[in-house]
């Protein structure tokens, strides 16, 4: 089951979130399961049902926000969706499953799952990846980077790699949720936000899917899986150019880029956008000071002022000024005249891929992890 092959049995996409079944009496258990996680967060008086039945050889039901619960909701914008639901998702663990599973039933396109058990498999690797997210605290480094020796190997095939007799989960904590001030190793951010999302799946397997866990385990005792290869292996996409996410449309685990739009200063190394991941309540990560993490209005102003801080070092190589970066979003913060100019610009769909012209830095698309039970698991490890 692919999602383009789902969409023409229902004759289109109805958003939210739905579940799939081979039989009628799988599909009936699957939603009651469903409505019953939704009643015990008191969240199921929100519920509006709109597909229900055979589509096809498969037995589907979706389910979205009722009028009266998405009223309360700006269309296309969860940036918001806490404060709205009197959410307190940073300190209650409880709301922040809430704000994820409201965020998902406002989707404008499906969240497609097999079942019951893989949906609330999903909040909850969500739910882990908020957390790390959270913990997370790095140094910025794009040419330099560093692991606790204890826990990691390098080699320039394998990358970094788990030390035999070290578990892969604790290696990634130790590397990412430093202890103590001196613990704080280098990353790029988009090595950072895998690692993050990595962690946030491992510790679901542990419980959900041992096997493939273990497979993890020795995968990355092996060789670590980095990039494109990353994406591949272990995310999905939303959204596209063609059919772009609302701007201010976020899932609580989401993994997502904000590009920068000055052709100039992309130029420089680890410039050229911003990966991060999504932690609700209107924020977003903020792995180099993760106590002071983002929100739209400061991310994009320091992709902005990027632009405006710009040197060439001792060697002749353009580099940004963080310290100048930062003076320039405090000052903008404090002018509203300029402030609107700027968002203005910043909160454009992005350009294609090697086009600088009228695009912002909000990116089209979003991610989040593969199914990882054991009867549908789509996480596919290279051989070896």
């Amino acid at each position: 089951m692919t999602f383009s092959t789902l969409w023409p049995e229902l004759g289109c996409d109805p958003g939210g979130i739905l579940l799939f079944a081979e039989t009628a009496a799988e599909l009936q258990i699957m939603q009651q399961s469903f409505c019953s996680h939704l009643a015990a967060l008191a969240l199921e008086p929100a519920l509006q049902k709109q597909v229900y039945g055979q589509c096809g050889a498969h037995f589907v039901c979706g389910f979205g926000l009722n009028a009266a619960a998405a009223a309360k909701i700006t269309v296309g914008d969860t940036l918001q969706l806490a404060q709205q639901f009197g959410l307190d998702s940073r300190r209650r663990a409880d709301d922040l499953e809430r704000e994820i599973i409201l965020a998902m039933l406002l989707a404008p396109t499906a969240f497609v799952f097999p079942g019951y058990e893989e949906w609330a498999a999903a909040v909850r690797i969500r739910q882990n990846i908020v957390v790390a997210g959270r913990n997370t605290a790095l140094a910025f480094d794009t040419e330099e980077a560093e692991r606790p020796a204890e826990y990691w190997s390098y080699g320039e095939e394998s990358g970094f790699v788990v030390k035999p007799g070290k578990s892969l989960i604790e290696a990634l904590r130790k590397a990412t949720q430093p202890e103590n001030p001196g613990e704080i190793y280098s990353f790029s951010c988009y090595r950072a936000t895998e690692y993050v999302i990595l962690l946030g799946m491992a510790q679901e397997l542990v419980t959900t899917n041992p096997e493939l866990f273990e497979q993890l385990q020795q995968q990355w005792q092996r060789q670590a899986i980095m990039s494109g290869r990353f994406h591949d292996a272990f995310l999905y996409e939303y959204g596209s150019m063609h059919a772009p996410l609302p701007p201010k449309y976020y899932v609580p685990g989401d993994r997502l880029w904000f590009r920068n739009p000055d052709e100039s200063s992309s130029d420089v190394i680890g410039y050229e956008g911003s990966w991060v991941l999504y932690l609700g309540g209107g924020l977003f990560t903020n792995f180099w000071k993760r106590d002071e993490p983002y929100t739209l209005t400061t991310k994009c102003l320091e992709l902005y002022h990027w632009r405006n801080a710009t040197y060439l070092d001792a060697q002749g190589k353009l580099q940004i000024d963080e310290t100048e970066v930062e003076a320039r979003v405090g000052k903008t913060l404090k002018d509203p005249d300029e402030l609107e100019r700027i968002l203005e610009i910043m909160l454009r769909f992005r350009d294609e891929q090697g086009i600088y012209e009228e695009g912002g830095c909000i990116d089209t698309t979003r991610e989040y992890p593969r199914w990882v039970c054991p009867a549908g698991a789509t996480i596919r490890l290279p051989d070896g």
